[in-house]
C-alpha cells in the first residue's frame, strides 16, 4: 500500500515538473522573441514576459520541484539569475549614459538567459524521452504495452524530425539506443509485432537523417537491411528505399554482397503471376521504387544483377496487368490506380540518368534493356508500344 501511494506521489511530482517546465520553456521563448536589447525604456526591456516567469515561479512552487530533482538545477540557477537582473533593471531608470548601458547590459543577459532556460529544458525533456523509450522498449509485447511502444517511438521520430543536436545524440548513444532498435527489427518470432518494427524501421532511418557521419556506419555493419528485406511490407521497403537514398552507393554495394538486391526484386512478383493481386499491390509498388531508387545510384554490375533476374519482364507483365497503362484499361480506374503505368520506362530514365554510371555504360545497358524488352512482350504490337516510351529521349 505504501509503495503505490508513494509511486502515485512521484507520479503527481513528475507532472506536475513537466507541466511547470512545458510553461517555463513558453514563456522563455516569449522574452526571447520579444526582448528588444537595444531599448532605451525600461518598460520595453521589461516586456510582459518576465513578470510572467516570476509569477510562474511563485504560484507553481517552482522552489519545491525544482529542488528535488538534480537535473533541474541549472534551470534553478538561470531563474535566480533572472531575478537578479530583474531588479537590476528596476534600478537602472533614467536616461543617463551609465543607465543606458547599464540596461542594455541587463537586456542583453536576459536575452541570454532566456536562450539558456530553453536549452536545459530541452535537455531535460530529451533525458525523460529517452529513458523512457529505453524502458518501454524493453517491456514484454502485449496490447497495451505494444501501443505505449508505438506512441514512444512516434515521439521519438518527432524529436529527430527538428533537427541534429550534438547533446540529444550523446544521449542516443550512451543509451545504444540504435542496438537495442536494430534487435528488435531483427528478432525473427511474432514479438515484436510487425506495427512495432515498422515504427522502429521509421525511427533508424529518422537516426540516418539526424546525423549521416554516426549513423550510416551502423546500418552499414548491422543487420538493418536484411531484417527490412526480411520483413517485406510496403513500410519496410519503402524505409529501405530511403536509406538507399541517404547512403547511396555503399548501401547499395553491401546489399549486393549479402545477396538483397535479388530478393527486393522478387518482391515484384514472379514471372507466373499477372500483378493483379491488389493485397500484394502496395508491397509490389513499393519494391518498384525500390528498384529505380538502387538504378539511379548502383554500378553497372548492380544493375546487370537486377537484370538477370527478370527484372524486364516482370516490368512488362506489371504493365501489362490492370495496374499498368499498356493494353488494360480497367473500367473506373484512374492514373493514381494504376502505380505500374510506364514502369518500363520509369525504370529505364531511372539508368540513363543515374550517377553511377559511365555514358559507355549507359549506352550498353540500354541496348541490353530493349533486348529483354523484344523477349519479354507478347506481341509485336506491345513491344513497339513500350520500346517507344523507352527509347524516346535517350542519349544519342
Amino acid at each position: 500500500m505504501e509503495e503505490e501511494t508513494q509511486h502515485k506521489s512521484n507520479k503527481n511530482t513528475q507532472q506536475l515538473t513537466s507541466s511547470f517546465l512545458h510553461s517555463l520553456r513558453g514563456a522563455a521563448r516569449d522574452l526571447r522573441i520579444n526582448n528588444p536589447i537595444f531599448s532605451l525604456s525600461v518598460t520595453d526591456i521589461q516586456p510582459a514576459a518576465i513578470a510572467k516567469i516570476l509569477k510562474l515561479e511563485t504560484e507553481s512552487g517552482a522552489t519545491t520541484l525544482l529542488s528535488g530533482d538534480p537535473n533541474l538545477f541549472k534551470v534553478s540557477q538561470f531563474l535566480t539569475d533572472l531575478k537578479t537582473l530583474h531588479r537590476d533593471l528596476e534600478k537602472s531608470g533614467g536616461y543617463s549614459l551609465r543607465s543606458i548601458l547599464r540596461r542594455r547590459i541587463a537586456a542583453y543577459r536576459i536575452y541570454q538567459l532566456a536562450i539558456k532556460i530553453e536549452a536545459e529544458i530541452r535537455v531535460y525533456f530529451d533525458r525523460e524521452l529517452i529513458q523512457k523509450l529505453v524502458k518501454t522498449l524493453q517491456l514484454r509485447e502485449g496490447e497495451k504495452e505494444e501501443d505505449e511502444k508505438i506512441r514512444v517511438l512516434e515521439e521519438f521520430e518527432e524529436r529527430l524530425s527538428s533537427g541534429f543536436d550534438r547533446e540529444f545524440q550523446e544521449l542516443v548513444l550512451k543509451a545504444k539506443l540504435f542496438s537495442i532498435l536494430e534487435s528488435l527489427l531483427c528478432k525473427s518470432d511474432r514479438r515484436p509485432t510487425t506495427r512495432v518494427k515498422e515504427h522502429v524501421a521509421r525511427a533508424i532511418v529518422g537516426l540516418v537523417r539526424f546525423n549521416k557521419d554516426v549513423f550510416v556506419g551502423l546500418v552499414l555493419m548491422g543487420s538493418t537491411v536484411p531484417a527490412l528485406v526480411s520483413m517485406g511490407t510496403r513500410c519496410s521497403i519503402q524505409v529501405l528505399t530511403e536509406l538507399v537514398s541517404l547512403i547511396r552507393t555503399p548501401l547499395i554495394d553491401e546489399m549486393e554482397l549479402d545477396g538483397q538486391i535479388p530478393r527486393v526484386v522478387a518482391l515484384l512478383g514472379s514471372n507466373s503471376e499477372n500483378g493483379d493481386d491488389d493485397r500484394l499491390l502496395p508491397i509490389k509498388t513499393a519494391a518498384f521504387y525500390c528498384v529505380c531508387e538502387i538504378a539511379y545510384h548502383g554500378r553497372k554490375e548492380v544493375i546487370e544483377a537486377m537484370l538477370e533476374q527478370g527484372l524486364i519482364k516482370k516490368l512488362v507483365e506489371l504493365q501489362r496487368s490492370r495496374h499498368g497503362d499498356n493494353f488494360v484499361e480497367a473500367e473506373g480506374t484512374g492514373a493514381g490506380d494504376r502505380p505500374f503505368g510506364s514502369c518500363v520506362a520509369k525504370f529505364a530514365v531511372q539508368v540513363e540518368v543515374g550517377e553511377g554510371l559511365s555514358g559507355g555504360e549507359r549506352k550498353e545497358l540500354k541496348r541490353e534493356m530493349v533486348e529483354r524488352v523484344r523477349d519479354a512482350c507478347v506481341s509485336e504490337a506491345e513491344a513497339a508500344s513500350i520500346l517507344a516510351e523507352v527509347l524516346w529521349g535517350s542519349t544519342p
